[in-house]
C-alpha cells in the first residue's frame, strides 16, 4: 500500500462514472482512499452506471463513511491525507463548500482540506451555468479549491466515453501528486 491517502467525495450530479474511474485508478495505484457519497450520488450511480455501481465503488476504496457521520476521521484536520477530489461535484455541494456550510461529511471533509491548505479538486458538473454557479465557483476558488470541470481533451482523439472519463479522472488524480502522472499529455499522441 502506498503511503498516500485521499478522500473521494461523490455528490449527486450527473457524471457518476467519474467517481468510479477515480476510485479504480486510485486502487490500481494502491492509494488508501476514504469514500463519502451523498444520497443523491447513490441514486445517480444506480441510474447512470447500474444497480451494482455503488457496491463496485465501495469495493474499490479502503474505507466508506456515511454522509451524516460528522465524527468520521476525515472530518478532522489531524488525519493526514494528500487531499480530496469531489467527482462529480453537484452545484449544491459546490455552494456549501464555497460558503463553509459543513452540514454533512462530504462538505465537512472538503472544508478540512481548505483549512489545512491541502488540495481540494472539484469536478463541477452542470451546464449551462447560472450566475450563482459562477459566483460559487469563484468563492470556492478564493478559499483554495481547484475547479476542474469534466471537459474532454478532444486533442487526444478519444475513441469512446470511457476513454474520456478515464482521462478526466487521471487529470484530477495527477493534481494531488500522490503518484507519477498518469493522464495523457498534450503532444503525447504524435
Amino acid at each position: 500500500m502506498s503511503e498516500a491517502r485521499v478522500v473521494l467525495g461523490v455528490a449527486g450530479a450527473s457524471g457518476a462514472a467519474l467517481g468510479l474511474s477515480i476510485a479504480r485508478q486510485l486502487s490500481d495505484m494502491q492509494v488508501e482512499t476514504d469514500l463519502v457519497t451523498s444520497a443523491a450520488a447513490e441514486r445517480t450511480l444506480d441510474a447512470e452506471c447500474g444497480a451494482q455501481a455503488l457496491a463496485t465503488l465501495q469495493g474499490l476504496v479502503t474505507r466508506c463513511h456515511a454522509i451524516d457521520d460528522i465524527g468520521a476521521s476525515i472530518a478532522s484536520g489531524s488525519v493526514p491525507v494528500a487531499g480530496m477530489i469531489v467527482a462529480p461535484c453537484s452545484m449544491r455541494s459546490l455552494a456549501a463548500i464555497g460558503h463553509g456550510l459543513d452540514d454533512n461529511l462530504l462538505t465537512r471533509a472538503a472544508s478540512v482540506q481548505l483549512k489545512e491548505r491541502r488540495r481540494l479538486i472539484l469536478l463541477t458538473r452542470e451546464a449551462p451555468l447560472t450566475l450563482a454557479h459562477l459566483r460559487n465557483m469563484t468563492a470556492a476558488t478564493e478559499l483554495g479549491a481547484v475547479i476542474l470541470p469534466p471537459v474532454p481533451a478532444f486533442y487526444l482523439k478519444p475513441q469512446n466515453v470511457a476513454a474520456i472519463v478515464d482521462q478526466i479522472a487521471a487529470r484530477a488524480i495527477d493534481m494531488l501528486n500522490v503518484a507519477a502522472p498518469v493522464a495523457q499529455r498534450w503532444g503525447a499522441t504524435g
